[in-house]
């Protein structure tokens, strides 16, 4: 077969594996598809396709075909990570600032905290520390990624459960929104490459004055031309990053977030995000699977996996419930927002590939940690949804 009829074969794997599973096992409660397309990709993986049928998996998943995934899989996590920075309403932040920022603090801090203790723990144990990694910047790494919340897939959850519209829905997006901004901020930190320093402040240089220029430009310009010219601005704002060593998800991220969320229908933005979930999205799950290992056994993977979930969903439900001492809220309205905050999914596995892409986590740390941020996203429904029966009063309550 020729390179191009292997791609498409494994372009149908892709779509298929996971949409069967999903819609025969009616599994949208707990796990709705893009959870189950990230669970298909691990299982398409060297861990365990590679494992039963090596045969198989090296003839499907040969280096061309891989490399071309790899293109489509860089594409879409771009996209994907543009629109959750043109998403950030940082403005709703500043008006309710001390309830959005005690909370946002606390649920970011606590499980940060957790986190990096289990991290540390880990720092003597062979296996998991990457080769170019130092001590802090693993630890710090891994107990930022047990922090994480994932503001599309909370979005998308929120929507599941008709709470997005509603005032409740809204205030947590706005911590969300926070700590989305912390955890991108923290990744530049960790991302510093003294040796490429240089590099690094010639390009924050350039983008300070570049996005002024590019803010300009995009008043100016009809409605029709802003999308075309944003992905141009995108595409650079992310080669300019990688270029400096801050990733090029970075830049993505950045060249959303210098851009209002006024200048874009609401309707536009969330078929965009809707269609790349869709048509590419679940490439990059696939790619993501590619690169899980378990060299170090099964069990110590899942053993790490449990070790983290338990810092995370510990660490965030203590947190907001701190929050919510502090701020007197009603009785189990930390519960409920403590779990929506708990969804990681996508920015974690996102933020986990940069990691390993700078071989600051190994292969092993990445699966425990892709593990972790499934679990944790499949938890999130079935514990809240019980919990949004008979409390119509504090879904309104506006803070």
């Amino acid at each position: 077969m020729t390179t191009a009829e292997v791609f498409l074969i494994a372009m149908l794997i892709i779509f298929t594996v996971p949409y069967l599973l999903w819609r025969i096992g009616r599994t949208d409660y707990f796990a709705p598809l893009v959870v189950v397309q990230i669970v298909v990709g691990i299982l398409l993986g060297p861990g365990v396709l590679g494992k039963v049928f090596p045969a198989y998996y090296e003839f499907v998943f040969s280096p061309p075909v891989v490399q071309s995934l790899n293109g489509i899989a860089w594409w879409a996590v771009i996209l994907f990570v543009w629109i959750a920075g043109i998403e950030l309403d940082l403005h709703q932040a500043w008006v309710h600032r001390r309830e959005s920022i005690v909370t946002a603090g606390l649920a970011l801090g606590v499980p940060l905290l957790f986190g990096s203790a289990v991290a540390a723990s880990m720092l003597s144990v062979p296996g998991w520390t990457g080769a170019s990694a130092m001590p802090w910047q693993f630890v710090f790494g891994v107990g930022m990624a047990c922090a994480v919340t994932a503001l599309p897939i909370l979005i998308l959850l929120m929507e599941k459960l008709e709470i997005l519209r509603e005032p409740i829905g809204q205030r947590i997006l706005r911590y969300a929104s926070l700590d989305d901004l912390a955890i991108w901020g923290v990744l530049a930190t960790i991302l510093m490459d003294w040796g490429r320093v240089g590099r690094q402040i010639a390009f924050l240089s350039v983008f300070a004055l570049a996005s002024w220029a590019c803010r300009a430009l995009m008043r100016a310009l009809p409605s029709s031309d802003r999308w075309y010219v944003g992905l141009i601005w995108l595409a650079l704002c992310a080669f300019g990053a990688d270029w400096a060593g801050l990733h090029f998800m970075v830049g993505a991220f950045i060249a959303g977030v210098v851009m209002d969320r006024s200048w874009f229908e609401q309707q536009h933005l969330d078929l965009l995000r809707h269609h790349v979930l869709l048509v590419v999205m679940p490439v990059f799950f696939l790619s993501t699977g590619l690169r899980t290992t378990w060299s170090l056994g099964g069990e110590a993977v899942f053993v790490a996996a449990l070790a983290l979930l338990l810092a995370s969903v510990a660490g965030k439900l203590l947190g907001v419930h701190l929050a919510g001492r502090i701020l007197r809220w009603q009785p189990g309205e930390a519960s409920i927002i403590g779990w929506l905050l708990q969804t990681k999914a996508l920015i974690m596995i996102i933020f986990a590939n940069i990691l390993l892409d700078k071989k600051i986590i190994t292969g092993e740390m990445f699966t425990a940690l892709l593990l972790m941020a499934i679990a944790s996203t499949m938890l999130t429904v079935p514990a809240v949804a019980p919990k949004l029966i008979g409390m119509n009063s504090m879904i309104r309550r506006s803070e």
